[in-house]
């Protein structure tokens, strides 16, 4: 009978899943894109922000000026200022019509004209004034504000340019940022709404140091053979729109059996592991399944009971 040191260690080799993982790259991508669009026509100026600019919602970020708006106000005025005059005339000339009338000087079909004068003066002053409202919206629609929270992706004028109402001053990605995966169309039956992915770290290929992330959404519609997929994860503030960075995804489970390294030892640079019944094995080592255990391609079976050496 073997002899066997009965202060090892000893491990019972069993066959189990895992599941497979593949390294592809994610691109940074925000969740909305919003267009900050020009409400009325005009000439840019006052023009605040740049590419890559952090805005707010509401904050003005250009200025729209129209030099026709200020010269039409000022006609409506002028106008608003006649029609107030003939009012206090019409009011006035009423006042008399009626005293006349009160003494049978005058007749009831001169008092009607007179009333339906004042009615209608009154009814263009109400017009004007609607009119005076609209073009001091127009005025105030000049200000271009950030329709949302976020950063400036794109700038699409300049100070000077004439714009069309409807026309994008800029694209604002808005705060909220997601890794956008577009896998082969193989992948698409592992991949699931809750999946948990590894993220590398920014510019660096090592997976020493991943970040776990889950899987946010799994679009329905595949695009040239692929399909995309969102990754929720925190910390994207700092990236640019676009970067790119690694991501560990699961493409499939196997079974394999795997060991401990402490059961492994080399000789010759060969790795050998010691079995309980004193025999030694040679072993084709795989990759780290988990910490501290490796993936045996050959030279263990189910059930061999390894012991430290």
């Amino acid at each position: 009978m073997p002899l066997t040191d009965l202060s090892a260690e000893e491990f019972e080799v069993k066959a189990h899943d895992i599941k497979d993982q593949k390294a592809v790259f994610a691109t940074v991508e925000s969740v909305d894109r919003i267009l900050a669009r020009a409400r009325i026509g005009g000439t840019i100026g006052a023009l605040t922000i740049d590419e890559g600019a952090e805005v707010t919602a509401g904050q003005k970020i250009a200025v729209i000026s129209d030099k026709k708006l200020p010269l039409k106000l000022t006609s409506l005025n002028a106008k608003l200022s006649s029609l107030v005059a003939q009012r206090k005339l019409a009011e006035t000339d009423l006042k008399r019509i009626k005293s006349l009338r009160r003494t049978g000087a005058a007749s009831q079909s001169r008092l009607d004209v007179s009333e339906t004068k004042l009615d209608i003066v009154k009814s263009e002053i109400a017009s004007l004034n609607a009119e005076r409202s609209i073009v001091n919206q127009q005025i105030k629609d000049g200000g271009v504000l950030a329709p949302a929270s976020g950063r400036v992706l794109s700038v699409a004028i300049t100070n000077g340019s004439v714009i069309l109402p409807g026309e994008t001053i800029a694209v604002i990605a808005k705060d909220s940022y997601i890794l956008r995966l577009r896998l082969p169309e193989r992948h698409a039956r592992f991949l699931e709404v809750g999946d948990k992915v590894q993220v590398g770290q920014r510019g660096k290929l090592s997976t020493n140091k991943l970040a776990d992330a889950r899987v946010q959404q799994v679009y329905p519609e595949m695009e040239q053979g692929r399909v995309i997929a969102d990754v929720k994860v925190t910390g994207l503030g700092s990236y640019f729109v676009g970067e790119r960075t690694r991501v560990h995804i699961a493409t499939g489970s196997r079974t394999i059996i795997s060991a401990p390294e402490r059961f492994f030892f080399k000789r010759y640079g060969i790795t050998f592991a010691k079995l309980k019944s004193g025999g030694e094995v040679i072993l084709r080592l795989g990759l780290p399944v988990k910490e501290g255990a490796v993936e045996v391609l050959s030279g263990l079976k189910a059930g061999d009971i390894l012991v430290t050496p």
